[in-house]
């Protein structure tokens, strides 16, 4: 199996099978963001304690990117200090706009993601989730 295959799978699977995905009703929603451009639509609820992002949900509609982003966002952050997570969003929004690379072995599935920077309308998509959940921490006053 070429390298490619392997992350076309990875997406595919986040996209099937998301993690960590809700129906969020709109008064729940801490942040409800949608792409014109491309019809994605994101709301997102997420919960701190004791500096520590301890849960996120997350409903997304739209595109393969755009969903698999937002569970990989899911399954890597929940747990994390809000001060990596924070570092994660600038590395990896970054990373999506043409800086550098993110380590192979810190990345697990979002090494799928990388080369979506080669497709300059897809980065709104792979990097929607991740201001939402920027917005969400700024709401909490995290």
């Amino acid at each position: 199996m070429q390298l490619d295959d392997l992350y076309q799978e990875i997406i595919l699977d986040h996209y099937k099978s998301p993690r960590n995905f809700r129906q969020i009703p709109d008064d729940e929603a801490m942040v409800d963001e949608e792409n014109p451009t491309c019809g994605d639509h994101i709301k997102l609820i997420a919960a701190v304690e004791d500096g520590v992002l301890s849960d996120v949900k997350i409903q997304c509609e739209g595109c393969a990117i755009c969903t698999a982003s937002s569970s990989m966002m899911t399954e890597k952050m929940i747990g994390l200090k809000v001060a990596e997570v924070r570092g994660w969003i600038r590395d990896f929004t970054e990373m999506m706009r043409g800086g550098p690379d993110l380590p192979e072995e810190d990345l697990d599935d979002l090494m799928a993601l990388r080369g979506v920077k080669k497709y300059p309308l897809r980065i709104k998509c792979a990097t929607m989730a991740w201001h939402a959940l920027e917005d969400a921490l700024k709401q909490l006053g995290a």
